[in-house]
């Protein structure tokens, strides 16, 4: 009998140890299969998830065994976690195991932007040799606005800082005698305030009814037209029609996104853009960030499967009797 269903792509050294204690059903295509999913989970104790599975209040109701729902993540927009909670299941997830990789891509985007680097790299290669035409500006100097100010925005920072950048954040949510403040010392701003002020934008928001569309055209023309927007965070903040028409009107002088409303997303107009970078929602993915995560949630399920608690919940440290 599988104790562990694995769902998606998640490997490494910490899921072969659990192996060795357990019963691990592995099939990282079976999130595409809903039917199917349904019929594996329903003798499982663990169900280990990265965000393509979505983790519904019928699939949790089939699963009638299940102790844990492991998030290899930090968004928990693909699980229904009052369903879990309901049902007396343990929502573990990976809170910063990953956001030191975000961070460091976040910095990359902003050099790729500034410096014309995939432009010129494309240019190169096809023969071209116009030096000119790709040059760029510095971060040195610049003032960085970072929207949202958790953990990735707070190492995000204190990176653009050796830069020598100035710092503006908005977080309606932020306590401003929070030890992040009090380290990176940016200066807490309105929204509207930060756009107008911001050579760089950088979102660090969560996907939520406060957030989800809210970057729109309007918000867009607030930024400064020499400005770069860059979204690491969810592609649902952004109206995508609205920064293409921003883009297309010379709003803002380009955009960086990780992220997309719907992953994958269809071939469109920012792919034809020398002025904006897109990567395929790769922020986490790097081996040392992937360990961390893996190693978290392996952690967490061991912990469940042995009768002590997750030390990474959402809800509850432990299974609750249904």
């Amino acid at each position: 009998m599988t104790d562990i269903l694995v769902s998606e792509n998640i490997v490494g050294a910490p899921m072969d140890a659990l192996r060795k204690s357990h019963e691990v059903a592995f099939e990282p295509d079976l999130w595409k299969n809903p039917a199917r999913l349904a019929e594996c989970i329903a003798d499982c104790r663990a169900l280990i998830v990265r965000n393509q599975t979505r983790v519904t209040r019928e699939l949790i109701g089939a699963a009638g065994r299940l102790q844990i729902i492991a998030r290899a993540g930090v968004g928990l927009e693909n699980v229904d976690v009052q369903a879990a909670s309901e049902a007396g299941v343990v929502v573990s997830y990976t809170p910063v195991q990953n956001a030191l990789s975000v961070a460091e891509l976040t910095l990359g985007l902003m050099l790729g932007l500034a410096r014309k680097i995939p432009a010129a790299d494309r240019h190169v290669k096809a023969g071209g040799w116009e030096r000119l035409r790709y040059s760029g500006i510095e971060l040195s100097g610049k003032t960085l606005g970072l929207v949202g100010f958790g953990r990735i925005a707070f190492l995000t920072a204190m990176r653009a800082k050796a830069f020598g950048m100035r710092l503006l954040a908005y977080d309606p949510y932020l306590d401003p005698d929070a030890l992040t403040v009090t380290e990176a010392q940016p200066q807490l701003v309105g929204l509207d305030d930060l756009l107008a002020a911001s050579d760089f934008v950088t979102c660090h928001l969560p996907s939520s009814p406060d957030t989800r569309g809210l970057f729109t055209y309007a918000r867009f023309c607030r930024m400064k037209p020499s400005a770069f927007f860059i979204n690491v965070a969810r592609g649902d903040v952004v109206v995508e029609a609205d920064l293409i028409r921003a883009l297309h009107e010379q709003k803002i002088a380009g955009a960086g996104l990780d992220v997309r409303a719907v992953e994958p997303p269809e071939k469109g107009p920012l792919c034809e853009m020398d002025n904006v970078i897109l990567v395929p929602h790769i922020g986490a993915f790097t081996a040392e960030g992937q360990h961390r995560v893996v190693a978290c949630v392996c952690r967490d399920v061991e912990a469940v499967l042995s009768g002590r608690p997750a030390a990474n919940y959402v809800n509850f440290p432990l299974p609750k009797q249904r």
